[in-house]
C-alpha cells in the first residue's frame, strides 16, 4: 500500500503460503525467515511490512507526509506501527489463526481482547484526525488499515460498533 501511495511501480508476486511457496529454496535465499512480505529493491532485500513501508518512504518519498521527520510526530507514527504489530494484529490473529489452522475455537477472552483493542483504535481517530494526530495519512495509518480491513473481511470483533474507525477507513 505504501508503494501505491508513493506512486512507485513494482512487481507483485503472489506467494501461496498454503502451497509452501515461502519454503522454496528461491524464497528462502531471499528471506530465511520465510515470512511475507519480502521486498527486493535492487540488491537490497527487506522483510516485514512496516519496515518496508518506512524504507520506501525514506528512500522514495517526495516529502515527509507519510513518515514525518518531526520527532514527536514520528514517535506517534512509530507507536502506531508497533501497536499494529504487537497489539492490533496479534489480537486479531489470536481470534482467527487457531480456527484457520485447524485448532480449537479461541476462548471468549480473545474476542473480548480484540474488542478492547478496537476501542483503543477507535480512540486514535476520535477527533477526526489520522491515527498519529495528523491531518494526513501516514505509514502508521497504512499498517492499521491493513489490519482493520482484514478484521472487517473476517467479520470478527464487531467493527461496525466503532463509528470513528468507519469514518477513518
Amino acid at each position: 500500500m505504501t508503494a501505491e501511495c508513493l506512486g512507485l511501480e513494482y512487481n507483485f508476486k503472489l506467494v501461496d503460503l498454503m502451497a509452501g511457496d515461502h519454503m522454496k529454496p528461491e524464497f528462502l535465499a531471499l528471506n530465511p525467515m520465510h515470512n511475507i512480505p519480502t521486498m527486493v529493491d535492487g540488491d537490497f532485500v527487506m522483510n516485514e511490512s512496516r519496515a518496508i513501508a518506512a524504507y520506501l518512504v525514506n528512500k522514495y518519498g517526495k516529502n515527509d507526509q507519510l513518515y514525518p521527520k518531526d520527532a514527536e510526530v514520528r514517535a506517534r507514527v512509530d507507536q502506531k506501527l508497533y501497536f499494529d504489530m504487537g497489539v492490533f494484529y496479534k489480537a486479531f490473529g489470536d481470534c482467527v489463526y487457531p480456527i484457520m489452522f485447524g485448532g480449537p475455537m479461541p476462548g471468549q477472552d480473545k474476542f473480548d481482547k480484540l474488542k478492547e483493542v478496537l476501542g483503543w483504535a477507535e480512540g486514535f481517530v476520535a477527533d477526526g484526525k489520522f491515527t498519529a494526530g495528523t491531518d494526513n495519512l501516514t505509514i502508521g495509518d497504512i499498517a492499521l488499515i491493513a489490519t482493520y480491513s482484514t478484521i472487517k473481511a473476517a467479520s470478527v470483533g464487531d467493527p461496525e460498533n466503532y463509528p470513528n474507525l468507519a469514518v477513518w477507513f
